[in-house]
Parts: structure tokens; sequence; C-alpha cells
């Protein structure tokens, strides 16, 4: 059974995409490190938010849904919260940063680290984990952030997820993901990949009442953990069906394969392997900032940026 290394991105539905992007880069400080198109719908931008290169395990992603109508709502079966590491002596600055940004912050400890809780402005629930383990984060330094270099989003800590009943899906987590049991704390449920104690290992289980929630602006669409390359990844889709589970053939998404599968308690999974990366059709220094297309869709530009909403925001230019 193949053993994932941890969270390699996070995809969720954003509604306005100007201030969906303002957000990431100006208030959290993340590079805008790729503007493409949905693949699936190319109406429908597909935003990257990460690290200077996007590295696996920094980077979340943003369908941006300008149709008011399509609202989500929260309930089982989705992400709670994706949790970003920062050093244990970043947690005041990140307070008062947000503070001032007129943010609501909530502050605690749990499992004997502080957490940082509060949302987005299309209301996806985000924390940041004050954690020793930041400092063994893959994360590169973003020059150009707001933020200065030690205060830094150091990658992902771990994500949420809100369930009917632990068992279903911890299944998968062990079964399938190679996770293992790591504590419990307050009802919450804490698995760990078996690389250990570094940023991106962990995710939490909730248990909730609520119906299972409907997708839509302000919910996560997927979370997606890491594959070394299609060989593993190949090693997963057997892992999902031997599970009885329906998982999708291998998609190229230019920079990386994925393939998708959505576990018993309602959370749609996806595996991704670490390359080819970002870079594949910009150099590190031009990331994100132009719109790009995968060489199949590239004979469509024209209609496909004709199509595509007017993006009004300072940091996009």
């Amino acid at each position: 059974m193949p053993e994932t290394a941890g969270i390699h991105h996070v995809t969720a539905i954003a509604g306005d995409p100007g201030r969906n992007a303002d957000f990431y880069v100006d208030t959290l400080g993340l590079r805008f490190v790729k503007r493409t198109v949905n693949h699936d719908d190319t109406h429908t931008y597909h935003f990257y938010f990460g690290d200077r290169r996007g590295t696996p395990g920094t980077a979340i992603t943003f369908f941006p849904w300008t149709d008011e109508g399509r609202q989500g709502e929260f309930g089982a079966g989705q992400v709670g919260a994706t949790a970003y590491a920062v050093r244990p002596e970043s947690v005041g600055y990140w307070r008062d940063r947000l503070a001032d940004r007129g943010v609501d912050v909530t502050g605690t400890e749990r499992f004997g680290e502080p957490v940082l809780s509060f949302s987005d402005p299309d209301g996806i629930g985000l924390e940041l984990v004050g954690t020793e383990a930041a400092a063994e984060a893959p994360a590169e330094p973003w020059e150009g952030s707001s933020v200065p270099a030690d205060h830094q989003l150091r990658g992902f800590d771990g994500v949420t997820l809100a369930v009917a009943g632990f068992e279903p899906t911890e299944r998968v987590l062990t079964d399938v993901l190679g996770y293992e049991f790591a504590g419990e704390e307050d009802g919450r449920r804490r698995y760990r990949t078996a690389v250990g104690e570094r940023p991106g290992t962990t995710v939490d289980l909730v248990g909730t009442d609520a119906e299972r929630g409907r997708m839509g602006v302000g919910t996560v669409h997927h979370v997606a953990f890491k594959a070394e390359d299609t060989d593993e990844q190949e090693a997963y889709r057997e892992a999902f069906k031997d599970q009885g589970l329906r998982v999708s053939e291998t998609i190229d998404r230019k920079y990386f394969h994925a393939i998708y599968a959505r576990e018993p308690g309602g959370v749609l999974f996806e595996v991704s392997t670490m390359g080819p990366g970002f870079t594949a059709d910009e150099d590190v220094e031009e990331l994100g900032s132009r719109l790009t297309l995968p060489e199949w869709l590239e004979d469509e530009r024209e209609a496909i940026e004709t199509a595509l909403p007017a993006v009004e925001t300072e940091v996009a230019k």
C-alpha cells in the first residue's frame, strides 16, 4: 500500500475573482502562481495561490463562480477548515495583521499548538497553526509578498473534514492513503501520514449532525494528496478500487496528473503527482503574469478569453 507524503493542494469555489485574488495575495501574502481555466468548464477561471513557485503542499486553488445563484451550503461531507503552518513566533503578527484588515479572528489551542481561525470573503474556513514543524516546510519565501519572509505562510498544516460518521472516512485515510491515527481531543480525531510531523501531513475528522452539504460558492471542492509519480498514483487507483470506490482514470491537468474518488463520508479526494509543476509553461519569475492554457485548448484561446469575466483587482495586474 502506498503512503502519501501529505496534502498536495486544496481547491475551493470562490465568488468574485478579483476579491478572491486580493485576499489571498494582499492579505495572506501568497503569490498568484497560476491563472488558467477550469479544464472541464473553460468559462471559469482556475486560480492558484502558493509560495514562490507553487510548491506542492503550498497551493490553494479556486474556481471563481460569478453566478450569485450558486451559493454553497456547508454540511457533512465537506472540508470545515484548511489550515496553514506558520512559525510559533508569527502567530501574534498574524493576529494583528488580520485584525487590521477587518478579518474576524478567533484564537485557541489545539493539540498543544496555537490556532487562529477565520474565514475568507466567501466564507471558506481557514486556520493558521503556530507549529515548530513549520521550519521543515518546503515552502520558498516569495520576495514580492507584502508579508516579511519570516512570517510568510509555510504551506498547509492540514485540513479538517466534517463527517457524519468517523469510520468510513477513517478507513480510506488509513487503508488507501496510509494515514495513521495520531490522537483525539474534544471529539476531534487526528490522522497523520507515516512521514511524521511535518506541515501538510494532518487530517482531522470532526463529527457533525448537519445534513450533507451542497457544493457552491464558499465551499471546498476537493482535497488533493501527493503521489510521487504516475506509477505510485496507479497504486492509489487500485487501493481506492479495493475499497469499492469509483475512481476516475488519470487526467492530465498540465501541471500534474490527477485521479479522483469520493470517499464514503462525501469529501472528494484527488491524488496528484508532484510534477511537472507550474514552470511547465512559465518561468519562475513570470508565474501568474498571464492567462495560460494547456496546448489542447490553445486553438480556443480567443473564444475563452472573450467569455471569461473581467478581473478587477490590483494584485492580478
